[in-house]
């Protein structure tokens, strides 16, 4: 059935059995016989032939339109299941955020390639948006990606914004207890590089109160990373994202401030084309990045709502 209906798309396509024939390596005689088995199967014509031209009838047409993405969906599943045992190989081209992929994804690295060794990664590290498929990447990992048809988005962590300052600082002010103490603070700034501007964030906590983030601006930076080590230095409190500051609050050289409240951040997600198809390599990668994220219990680490509870050491 498959080959009288590749027959049949084909033909079509081409507008003769002839064209039809040489595409699929068949003769003109073989490739007509199975459109002709394939209408006795339907009971209807799906072809007006002269000794010219080769045209659609309307049932054609229709048939046509409905057939065509099931038999490529068809062909994809069957060569899928003929490369499910290839050996992963060949270039992985993934994008990341630099820092989230420094710290988080490049340490995977060493385990990843002794697991598939004839894998070669180009990674790159930006915090760009990218276009997934019109830059030929196999995935991505970040947030706020546009998602365009055929492209899946997993979610692998929710992110949060905190406050956080270094023992240091805080040693020097008084207590920060409410929202409101935040405005006798030095604020340490992330600003855009899209859009130029400081995102201004709101507070939550577990309550389900809110409060905006009254927090004087000292500096600003266009790098989380250098945000993080100006508070690391002393110089103020700083306003970022959970992954960004997870180092130096996990070493110490940071700590919550206010740390039960919270900002809505979106989520780290990890990008790749539809599961047609899915080259090995890239598949591997998928599973690969899924299974550390679950094993380092890296959601957990970054979820402001449970570090806030002191969860317990990783």
């Amino acid at each position: 059935m498959l080959v009288h209906l590749d027959c049949f798309v084909i033909s079509a396509d081409n507008g003769s059995f002839s064209a039809a024939a040489r595409q699929l390596g068949l003769t003109s005689a073989a490739v007509g016989k199975n459109v002709t088995t394939l209408e006795t199967q339907l009971g209807v014509r799906l072809f007006q032939r002269s000794t010219r031209k080769l045209m659609l009838t309307e049932a054609g047409e229709r048939f046509l339109q409905e057939v065509r993405g099931g038999l490529t969906a068809v062909k994809m599943a069957m060569q899928g299941l003929s490369t499910s045992t290839e050996r992963p190989s060949g270039t992985l081209k993934v994008s990341m955020g630099t820092f989230f992929g420094m710290h988080f994804i490049l340490p995977l690295l060493v385990e990843f390639l002794t697991r598939y060794p004839d894998i070669e990664p180009d990674w790159e590290f930006d915090n760009r948006k990218i276009d997934l498929i019109g830059e030929r990447f196999d995935a991505a990992i970040g947030g706020g990606f546009d998602l365009p048809q055929g492209i899946v988005a997993r979610e692998l962590a929710p992110v949060h914004a905190v406050l956080a300052a270094s023992p240091a600082y805080l040693s020097q002010h008084p207590p920060f207890l409410e929202p409101e103490d935040l405005a006798r603070s030095a604020g340490i700034r992330i600003r855009s590089p899209q859009t130029g501007r400081i995102r201004n964030y709101m507070l939550r906590n577990a309550s389900g109160q809110e409060a905006p983030v009254n927090l004087p601006v000292r500096m600003t930076f266009n790098e989380p990373e250098a945000c993080c080590r100006a508070a690391e230095m002393g110089l103020g409190m700083v306003m970022a994202n959970m992954p960004d500051l997870l180092p130096a609050l996990e070493s110490g050289k940071l700590v919550r401030v206010l740390p039960e409240w919270y900002a809505e951040a979106g989520a780290v997600f990890l990008y790749f084309p539809t599961h047609k198809l899915l080259p090995a390599k890239t598949r591997v990668f998928v599973d690969f990045i899924i299974e550390k994220f679950r094993e380092h219990r890296i959601a957990r680490r970054i979820d402001a709502r449970i570090t806030a509870q002191k969860m317990p050491d990783k």
